[in-house]
């Protein structure tokens, strides 16, 4: 399933769960009542695109995902998803039942975000660059952690792209302004990079040696930096492909945004005649969640980090 929208079923094709097809007539169901546990799960399903995915997510098995959808759908009276051979789509009622569920998502997290102290409780999700959240993120989130006792805190450290609107994460930290979504994006810093070598390494390129770069490796070819460096240097040797622990050992100079270099200890900046321009960070929420007291912590926050430490980002 594409998570970036929802794809609707323009047939009425009955959906398969678990395998097995069933079958019903809409205008014959008796409905019931909705069970908060089937949208749950229901949601989980249009999220992750497949049966799979959602009982990871919530640490139930596959069965029980397929029995709570088709629990709703009969409560409902209309088929909810089609399975398709890369994942499970939502049919038109099916979107429009998952804007209703974000929002008994959101109603039911706000009844818990506030412990007896007054203070915000509960789990807020941060998606952001992997290389921002490894080198940069982790220990700063770690206080704010310690300074609210009720607050859960899920930062992604992997490379995943994730929907706001899905609420697959609550807040994202994005390169560019998002040009779409009903969201609000705040700019937090302009995001530099700059050549580092070791001390040695930068003597050996200002005495007039051919500079030597590490690289990056296949998973990240495709990113800006790597597509400016292979441009502006066609024909530079690129004695290793990985991070930034190549450039402290001594194996060529690296192009680092300038928040990993400049805080490790073992690395020089080196002055190129090329440098590549800076990206704009920014901090996106959904504008549903503007007046959400634990996103609304934890987004300052943030917001508080980059502002404070801005001398460790920009040119």
């Amino acid at each position: 399933m594409n998570c970036s929208r929802a794809i609707v079923s323009p047939n009425n094709q009955l959906p398969v769960l678990s395998g097995i097809r069933y079958s019903f007539s809409m205008a014959d169901q008796n409905r019931t009542a909705i069970d908060w546990e089937d949208v749950r799960l229901f949601a989980a399903l249009a999220r992750h695109g497949s049966l799979s995915g959602a009982a990871r997510a919530l640490s139930v098995n596959h069965a029980t995902v397929a029995r709570r959808v088709k629990s709703l759908e009969t409560a409902i009276g209309e088929r909810l998803v089609e399975r398709r051979p890369d994942g499970y789509v939502l049919t038109r009622r099916g979107a429009r039942m998952l804007d209703a569920a974000n929002d008994m998502e959101a109603a039911a997290a706000r009844l818990g975000h506030r412990g007896t102290s007054g203070a915000p409780t509960g789990l807020v999700r941060i998606n952001a660059p992997p290389s921002l959240s490894q080198n940069f993120l982790v220990h700063r989130l770690a206080r704010l952690s310690r300074q609210q006792p009720g607050l859960d805190i899920d930062l992604a450290t992997d490379f995943r792209t994730v929907s706001l609107e899905r609420r697959e994460a609550d807040i994202a930290l994005r390169f560019g302004r998002p040009e779409d979504g009903d969201v609000i994006a705040r700019r937090l810093v302009s995001m530099g990079f700059g050549f580092y070598a070791t001390a040695d390494c930068r003597r050996r390129i200002d005495a007039g040696d051919e500079p030597v770069f590490v690289g990056f490796d296949e998973a990240n070819a495709h990113l800006p930096e790597a597509l400016w460096l292979f441009r502006k240097f066609p024909h530079a040797r690129m004695s290793f492909r990985t991070s930034n622990q190549a450039a402290q050992a001594g194996a060529g100079i690296a192009l680092l945004p300038h928040f990993i270099g400049r805080a490790e200890r073992k690395l020089c900046a080196c002055k190129l005649a090329h440098a590549p321009p800076p990206r704009e960070l920014w901090l996106v929420t959904r504008r549903r969640d503007r007046n959400d007291p634990l996103v609304g912590t934890v987004a300052r926050h943030l917001a508080d980090i980059f502002a404070n430490e801005r001398v460790l980002f920009e040119d």
